[in-house]
C-alpha cells in the first residue's frame, strides 16, 4: 500500500459506493425491498460493461491509454461512479418484474457522460447527472415505469427498531452519512443548504398561492427518499458546482423548478427539476466558453493590429 494521500475525490467514491452496497444488501436481506434481487445485478453489470466498452472506444479514438489500466486498484477507482450510479438506479426504478427498463436506464446514464458534455477549466466533461438522467429518460418514456414505492425503505423496520424513538434509527443513519460525506468529502454542504431553503420557500409559496396548508408541501422532508436525494443525489460532485455561491444557486434552482413542476401537476418532479437545472447548467457552461472564446479572438485581433499598421508603413 503506497504512502501517497488518497484523492478527495476517490474517497468520496468510495464511501458513497460503501455506503449504498451497504443499503442495498440491508434492503435486499432485512427490508424486504420490492424489487427482485436481479435488479441490482443487472444494473451493475450493464454500468460496468457500458463503463468500460465507451472508456476503451473512446481512449482508442483519441489514442490515449484507457483510465482503467494501472493495476487492480485503478480498476476498482475507475468502475466506482458506475457502480454507485447501477445500484442507484436499481433503488429508485420501479419496473416491476422487467429489467429491461433497467437495462436502458443505464445505457443512458452510461452514455450521457459521454455523449453530453461541457467546457468545464479547460476540459470537457459530463454535465448531466447520470443516474438522474437515466431514471428521468426512463419515467418519460415508459409511462407504466414508477418510482420505488418510498414507505418500502422504512416499512421493513419492525420490532424493537421500528418502534418509538428507534424507529428514527435507519432514516437518521442514512441522514448523519450522507451528510458526513458531504462535508468532509465533497464539500457539497453550501449546494444542500441552497436546496433545503429553496424547498422551503417553494413550499411556502405553493401553500399561499393554492391556500393549502403548510405541511402538506412540506411532508418530503420527512421521507427517506428525501433524504436519499439529497445526500447521494442532487449532490453528484462531478455534474453540480464548485464555488459555494453557485452552489447555493444549483441547488435553490433544482427546488424551485421542482415546486414549478408538482404546481403543473408534473409527476416525479425530484428527477425533472435535477435533469432541467442541470441541462441549463451545461448550456450556461457552453455560452461562457463561448464569450471567452471570443473575448480571446477579439484581444488577438487588438494585438494583431498595430503590426498589420507598422507593416504597411
Amino acid at each position: 500500500m503506497s504512502g501517497q494521500p488518497v484523492d478527495k475525490r476517490i474517497s468520496a467514491l468510495r464511501r458513497f459506493a460503501i455506503s449504498i452496497t451497504a443499503f442495498t444488501l440491508l434492503g435486499a436481506f432485512f427490508l424486504h425491498f420490492e424489487e427482485s434481487w436481479a435488479q441490482p445485478v443487472v444494473a451493475l453489470v450493464c454500468c460496468y460493461a457500458f463503463e468500460l466498452l465507451l472508456e476503451t472506444l473512446e481512449a482508442y479514438g483519441t489514442g490515449r491509454s484507457p483510465r482503467y489500466r494501472g493495476g487492480l486498484r485503478a480498476f476498482v477507482d475507475f468502475l466506482l461512479p458506475a457502480h454507485i450510479t447501477g445500484l442507484s438506479i436499481a433503488l429508485l426504478l420501479y419496473p416491476n418484474a422487467r429489467l429491461g427498463p433497467i437495462v436502458f436506464a443505464c445505457a443512458v446514464a452510461q452514455g450521457s457522460k459521454v455523449l453530453l458534455r461541457a467546457p468545464i477549466a479547460g476540459r470537457w466533461r459530463h454535465f448531466l447527472n447520470p443516474s438522474n438522467a437515466g431514471i428521468a429518460a426512463t419515467l418519460l418514456l415508459f409511462p407504466w415505469v414508477g418510482i420505488s414505492p418510498p414507505y418500502q425503505f422504512t416499512e421493513g423496520v419492525t420490532g424493537i427498531w421500528g418502534a418509538g424513538v428507534l424507529g428514527w434509527a435507519l432514516p437518521v443513519a442514512v441522514l448523519v452519512s450522507g451528510t458526513a460525506i458531504n462535508v468532509m468529502l465533497t464539500g457539497k454542504w453550501p449546494l444542500i443548504i441552497g436546496w433545503l431553503g429553496g424547498f422551503v420557500l417553494q413550499a411556502v409559496l405553493r401553500a399561499v398561492a393554492f391556500g393549502t396548508p403548510l405541511a402538506a408541501p412540506l411532508l418530503p422532508l420527512t421521507g427517506l427518499v428525501f433524504v436519499l436525494f439529497t445526500n447521494y443525489m442532487i449532490t453528484d460532485p462531478g455534474t453540480t458546482p464548485v464555488s459555494r455561491r453557485n452552489q447555493v444557486a444549483f441547488g435553490a434552482a433544482t427546488a424551485l423548478v421542482y415546486g414549478l413542476l408538482v404546481s403543473m401537476h408534473v409527476v416525479f418532479g425530484l428527477f425533472f427539476a435535477l435533469v432541467i437545472v442541470c441541462a441549463l447548467r451545461g448550456l450556461a457552461l457552453y455560452a461562457l466558453a463561448a464569450a471567452s472564446a471570443l473575448r480571446a479572438l477579439r484581444a488577438h485581433r487588438a494585438l494583431e493590429a498595430p503590426r498589420v499598421e507598422v507593416a504597411r508603413v
